[in-house]
């Protein structure tokens, strides 16, 4: 009898061994913030006011998270993070001396992986170097080769432990670096196709790590953008959809937010922009007889860090990092007696646009300058003028360049940056303006179908833009602004910036018709240091500026366009 009960005991042991081991259950917290652009603190240095987002928020959402699920909780960042707000500039390429304050805020706040984006890559090797040496979590970019060694420059993939789960993190970058950006700022590097690298490093990392959970962060958008025979800007829904292996893809790069599952299961989520949002994935997984991890339930969602208060102690420790930025950006260097609006720039020649525009034309004594807004809805207003004011004026690093084209290339550029632009009108009551009901919300669009930094208008030149006429022949060149005749058969020197100029946008290629391969070739002058420079340099040697609209170009027919104008102003800016 006494025998049969320790079996039995035995028995019930053993079972109940089975039983917990089966049924012993982990649930993972994986946040992501992504595209952050320099928002760390609560202050928008352009403004000199309260930022909505900022990583100051962000860190108040994670130190509850972690408080509450006992440590298990991974933080991503995925990248384009050394650009955007004046604190970047300012560390980047001033206050060098310091280790970089994004390296700063990734370490205080413990990020478990970071990857590139192609805002980081802009900034210059010298830069970037210096800041994944600073940043003390992995640097992640599978797809990032160095030519030297034909190995990744940093490391491919991350393998991040929590409660005894393996997740493995795969980074990549998007490949259309080449399309955007000069050679000289990524040097020994290329940039490889995502698919193909996303299916070897998935298997890579399951024959040599075993993960538990596999994710992708990848700096590259859901789908669209620039689209070659060798790679797409945009891949990461190519690679859900086509790579076996992922369970969770966290990725940016097109500031539009995401909380998506793929067919074949995969959770794809991007939580858009400026530490306004993060992504939050709960994963639930149990543990197996054999040991083994199996993800039993995942759900993701998009977080609004707005609603979250200010992490004071966050403020308190970069506080002195704070006050040297706010020193710097506080800085008087003119006086403009009118203010200056990019809004102004959609409808017309606007005394924005066309104050960068004269100033191309004056620094190269080029023929024919193209411009830009690459703000949305910024202004300068009337009186003292500081330094945040150019960060206003021209939010970007990029240099100015020149290069040669044909007066047929000139138009056809034209032709390209109008059909993005203006709407064919068919009657009097039509939109003039090409807009899209489905990117209201979009934060690189705003309600235009397209991207409005792509929206070029010229200077040095006196033309009509048709809106009734189709794509392709809206754009019709009258003169040069001196009075000359426009030639185009004849080669002009044209002063643009250095993203349009290395092909971003694909203005100069699928609009000009000028092989991708061949641009480097029409360059014939770059500046040393970036635009924002030298439109400092100019106000500061004016002292007081009267900025004007060139008024060299106009929306035709005046009977049809100038009405539309007016609606269309008032339907996106309520003026």
């Amino acid at each position: 009898m006494k025998k049969r009960i320790f079996t039995l005991s035995i028995i019930l042991l053993c079972t109940t061994i089975c039983i917990m081991a089966q049924d012993k259950k982990v649930t993972l917290h994986i946040i992501e913030t992504s595209d952050v652009h320099g928002a760390f603190f609560p202050v928008d240095f352009f403004e000199n006011k309260p930022l909505e987002g900022s990583m100051a928020r962000v860190s108040t959402y994670v130190n509850r998270l972690r408080q509450q699920h006992e440590g298990n909780v991974i933080l991503l960042d995925n990248g384009d993070i050394l650009q955007g707000q004046p604190t970047c500039y300012y560390n980047n390429y001033i206050k060098t001396d310091v280790k970089n304050v994004a390296a700063e805020v990734i370490n205080y706040m413990r990020f478990d992986a970071e990857t590139f984006g192609n805002h980081d890559v802009e900034t210059g090797h010298a830069v970037y170097d210096k800041w994944i040496r600073d940043v003390e979590c992995p640097m992640l970019g599978a797809n990032i080769i160095d030519t030297a060694t034909g190995k990744p420059y940093v490391a491919p993939y991350a393998v991040i432990e929590r409660s005894g789960v393996r997740v493995a993190v795969i980074g990549m970058l998007t490949p259309a670096i080449p399309n955007w950006l000069n050679e000289a700022l990524w040097s020994g590097l290329r940039f490889e196709e995502m698919v193909s690298s996303a299916r070897f490093w998935v298997n890579y990392v399951k024959e040599h790590e075993h993960p538990d959970l596999i994710c992708g962060l990848f700096h590259s958008g859901w789908d669209g953008g620039i689209a070659t025979s060798h790679y797409d800007e945009d891949a990461s829904k190519k690679v859900a959809e086509q790579v076996e292996g992922f369970d969770i893809i966290f990725f940016g790069h097109d500031h539009t937010e995401h909380n998506v599952t793929t067919d074949r299961g995969v959770l794809c989520l991007d939580p858009s922009c400026n530490a306004i949002k993060v992504a939050d994935a709960t994963v639930e997984l149990t543990q197996q007889a054999d040991g083994h991890w199996h993800v039993t339930k995942k759900e993701g969602r998009i977080v609004d860090i707005r609603r979250e208060a200010i992490d004071e102690q966050f403020v308190r420790h970069f506080q002195p990092a704070i006050d040297s930025v706010k020193a710097y950006v506080d800085r008087r260097i003119g006086f403009f007696t009118r203010p200056i609006r990019t809004r102004d720039c959609f409808f017309g020649s606007a005394p924005f646009t066309d104050f960068i525009h004269n100033l191309q034309l004056k620094i190269t004594g080029a023929d024919v300058s193209f411009n830009a807004p690459l703000s949305f809805d910024s202004s300068i207003e009337a009186g003292d003028v500081y330094v945040r004011d150019m960060f206003k004026l021209y939010r970007y690093e990029n240099q100015i360049y020149v290069m040669r084209m044909t007066g047929e290339e000139i138009r056809k550029h034209l032709e390209m940056s109008y059909d993005l632009w203006v709407n064919t009108m068919q009657s009097p009551d039509d939109h003039i303006m090409l807009l899209s009901e489905a990117a209201q919300n979009d934060m690189q669009r705003y309600g235009f179908k397209n991207l409005t930094f792509n929206f070029d208008s010229a200077a040095g030149i006196d033309y009509e833009v048709d809106v009734t006429k189709p794509d392709g022949q809206k754009v019709h060149i009258l003169r040069m602004s001196n009075g000359e005749p426009f030639d185009e058969a004849k080669w002009y020197k044209v002063a643009l910036n250095s993203y349009r100029g290395n092909g971003g946008g694909e203005l100069l290629t699928r609009g000009a018709g000028i092989p991708k391969d061949s641009l480097n070739s029409r360059i014939i002058y770059m500046s040393e240091l970036d635009q924002r420079y030298y439109l400092t340099q100019e106000i500061e040697r004016l002292g007081t500026l009267t900025p004007e609209a060139n008024n060299n170009w106009r929306f035709v027919p005046s009977a049809w366009a100038e009405p539309a104008l007016r609606r269309e102003r008032k339907l996106i800016f309520g003026e």
